[in-house]
Formats: structure tokens, C-alpha cells, sequence
């Protein structure tokens, strides 16, 4: 006991009570270990590669909850959000949730010619090497590359329409993933919405009194390919030919991204799961003024939407003022040239859709057996990616009984697969051969 207490003359108890009280109370109220200060905890945690920033933030959480032990498994919930590399084994060729068609593009950190022209040093345009690239691939007078195919709907409605009503069948009034609606970005757009036919069915008739009900203030016709979903029965549709003899403007937004549906970047030329797909060349050919489509559905590259048709059509979307803000990067732009010359060249090896789409299953059955892990299985991949609704494409893998799909998913290089009748499916259609090894090693961890 310290003197002063001993010597304090208030103090009426002896000092053996006294000491006796102190380790009572300390024994009923242990003393609460002091936190980690947060600059020590976010340090602890530097082996989780995530900058100090973010580390503080993780610490400052985990010592706010009272929780300081949670503070590694917090920074592991950070690491698993960053974008990074997975295996795709689902067997859906353009997975949207996992970025669409796979690519690869590396370009050292230089300047480019990007709106520079080299034959006399004057500033040029983003569209004379790229998308002229990608108009020669479509057989059309002249392209324009913007953000993605959303994109160039809005901007070729607003440059062409606004102000103006737009014929459009019922059965093509679509939506796509994430709200994506044709009457909401016609009324974006600032073009008035002509709605023509019935849900199942539209007759070439009904275009033409649309016409002749509004005139020339109907300034042109859209068609939208049904690109996610089927309309089956009794059904009826106008085809570009028909459409292209009513005397207006024909722009069909093709969706897909197919080139040409000739395939001649392909040995064996169009696979049989392609047969009605709409490609850019044909529809150009068959009348259309203009054609829009994704970038990174079948076409194979990044994200992007490529207006492309008769030369004037395209300028008057290069000058409107949206064009500036829907344009794409240099990153991008570089990604779809090295495509486009990969198409030209029919190089189809090359690009990596076109190389997994194309597979023989008989190789997709030796590389199941080949993994020697889990059952060699007959599967069915799809398409995905908003194309070819109920598309088949007849692939291979290996199942392995019980639900694995978190215990994949939470592997430094996560393998996403998928389950079915209690068992977990890894379609090798969607596996690039150089991850057969990791996939192999992964499953055997399963036990």
C-alpha cells in the first residue's frame, strides 16, 4: 500500500483491509487492454499488398468494433473486391459479370498518334485509323467507335432523330441487363417514339402508315435485334430489305457485335450455333444505313459500340456534341485496332472468343481426362453475354459431387464454377488451356 494512504489520518481501515479491498475491486473489474494504436494494426497488416491508406481504414474499423483480431480478415474483404484475374469455368462464353469477351492488350507507357497526323504533322482525328479499320471489316463507307452500344443507340437517335419521330416495332421495344430501355434513351435522345405492329406481330404495313400519318417528320426507322430473349407462335417481323424500300433512314442496332457471318477468320467458316445471328456486313448489304453493335459481345474485344454505315450518317454523329463525351480511350481504341487487324488478317486464332467458341469437344473431353481429378462429363455452354438466347454449344468438363463453388471462389486465383444436382460443373469450353494445371491442383485440395 502506498505511504500516503498509510499516513492518511482519515483513513480509518488497517492496511491489510485495505490492500485486501484494492485486489476485490480488481479482481471484479479486470482492466481493459488498451487497443493497438491504428498506424501499429495497419502496419501488422502490410503483407496484405494493399496500400497504407486503405490499411489505416481497415484498422480504424476493426478498433472501432471492438474487434482488433478482425482487422486481417477485413483486409482480405479488401483484397477480394479489387478487380483481379478469375478462371471462368462456368462455360458462358461472354460472362457479363465477368467482363464479356477475355483480351489482351499490352502497350508500352508511350505517346500515340491518337489525334496526330503523321503525314503533316496536323492534329487529326480518333476515327481515321481505328474505326476506319473497323468500316473496311463491315464493308461500310465509315465507322465511329463510342463507349459501348448503348452509346451509340443514344448518339445516332440524337443526331439523326431529335426533334423527330422514330418507327420502331412493339416486338423490338427492348430492355437489356442493368435498365437499359429503347423508350427511355429514345426520350433521351430527344426523338419521339412511333410505336408500330403488336408485341408478336409487325407487317410492313404498319410502318407505312406510320409514315404516312406523321411525313417527313419521321426521320427514320430503328430495328432492334432480339438479342436477349425470343418471341415463338405465332409471330411476324419486317426484315432490313423490306425496310430499306420505305424511303427512310434504316438503322439497325444488331446488338452482338457478329462481323460477318461468313466467319472467314474461321478454318471451318460459321459454326451451326451462329445460323440467324445478324451480322454488321450482311445488314449493311441487305439495305441498313447504319448498324450499331457491342464491341465486346461477339466481336471479341473491349467494351465498345461501333456506329458504322454510309459516310454522311456517320459524320453527322462524329459532330454532334455528344459524340465528345461518348468517346472512348486510347487504351480502348488501341485494344479494338489490334482486333480489327486480327479480323482483316483472319487471324480468328487470335482472338481469344473465337479460339474457345470454336474448340473441338473431342479436346475438351482429353483435357477433362487429362485433369485427373473429378468426373469427365458432357456439358452445354452458352453463348451469354445478352446473345443467342437458348443457344447451346456442346462442350466438356469435369463434375466433382458436393457444392465447392464459395471454396472456388475463395482461392488466391478464384475459379468460378457452377452447381447443379448437387454437384460442381467446370466447363472447360471457357478455360484457357493454361489453367488446366491450377484447376487440377485446386480441385485435388478439395479432399
Amino acid at each position: 500500500m502506498p505511504a500516503e494512504a498509510a499516513d492518511d489520518p482519515t483513513n480509518d481501515d488497517p492496511p491489510e483491509a485495505a490492500d485486501g479491498a484494492a485486489l476485490a475491486s480488481a479482481a471484479a473489474h479486470p482492466a481493459t487492454p488498451r487497443p493497438p494504436s491504428v498506424d501499429r494494426l495497419a502496419r501488422e497488416l502490410a503483407s496484405s499488398g494493399l496500400p497504407h491508406p486503405l490499411l489505416v481504414e481497415v484498422a480504424r474499423e476493426a478498433i472501432a468494433a471492438g474487434d482488433v483480431a478482425s482487422a486481417a480478415t477485413r483486409a482480405r474483404a479488401w483484397q477480394r473486391r479489387l478487380l483481379q484475374p478469375v478462371v471462368n469455368a462456368t462455360g458462358v462464353l461472354l460472362h457479363t459479370n465477368l467482363g464479356r469477351a477475355p483480351l489482351a492488350h499490352h502497350q508500352d507507357a508511350t505517346y500515340t498518334n491518337l489525334e496526330f497526323r503523321l503525314s503533316d504533322g496536323r492534329r487529326g482525328s480518333r476515327s481515321d485509323h481505328v474505326a476506319a479499320l473497323w468500316a473496311r471489316a463491315c464493308g461500310a463507307e465509315a465507322a465511329l467507335v463510342v463507349n459501348n452500344c448503348a452509346s451509340a443507340v443514344l448518339l445516332t437517335l440524337a443526331a439523326l432523330g431529335a426533334g423527330r419521330a422514330v418507327a420502331v416495332s412493339r416486338s423490338e421495344l427492348v430492355e437489356i441487363g442493368g435498365g437499359f430501355r429503347v423508350p427511355d434513351v429514345m426520350a433521351q435522345s430527344g426523338a419521339d417514339l412511333v410505336e408500330v405492329g403488336t408485341t408478336n406481330r409487325t407487317r410492313l404495313a404498319d410502318f407505312e402508315r406510320a409514315i404516312a400519318a406523321h411525313g417527313d417528320r419521321l426521320a427514320l426507322v430503328l430495328k432492334v435485334h432480339q438479342s436477349n430473349y425470343r418471341i415463338v407462335g405465332f409471330t411476324e417481323t419486317v426484315e432490313v430489305p423490306e425496310l430499306a424500300r420505305l424511303g427512310r433512314t434504316v438503322v439497325a442496332d444488331i446488338g452482338s457485335g457478329l462481323v460477318d457471318a461468313a466467319c472467314p477468320w474461321l478454318r471451318d467458316g460459321p459454326p451451326g450455333w451462329l445460323a440467324g445471328e445478324p451480322a454488321a456486313r450482311q445488314t449493311l448489304a441487305s439495305g441498313a444505313d447504319l448498324v450499331l453493335f457491342s464491341g465486346d459481345k461477339l466481336a471479341g474485344g473491349p467494351q465498345a459500340g461501333i456506329i458504322a454505315g454510309r459516310a454522311d450518317l456517320v459524320a453527322a454523329c462524329g459532330r454532334h456534341p455528344l459524340a465528345r463525351a461518348l468517346r472512348p480511350g486510347g487504351l480502348v481504341l488501341a485494344a479494338l485496332q489490334d482486333l480489327a487487324l486480327a479480323y482483316l488478317d483472319r487471324r480468328g486464332a487470335d482472338i481469344p472468343f473465337w479460339r474457345m467458341a470454336s474448340l473441338d469437344v473431342a479436346a475438351l473431353h482429353g483435357r477433362a481426362r487429362s485433369l485427373g481429378v473429378g468426373a469427365p462429363t458432357d456439358l452445354a455452354a452458352v453463348p451469354g453475354g445478352g446473345t443467342l438466347p437458348g443457344v447451346e454449344i456442346p462442350s466438356a468438363g469435369v463434375a466433382v459431387q458436393g457444392d465447392h463453388a464459395a471454396a472456388l471462389r475463395s482461392l488466391p486465383r478464384p475459379i468460378i464454377a457452377r452447381v447443379e444436382a448437387g454437384a460442381t460443373l467446370l466447363d472447360l469450353r471457357t478455360v484457357d488451356p493454361a489453367d488446366d494445371g491450377h484447376v487440377a491442383a485446386s480441385l485435388r485440395q478439395l479432399g
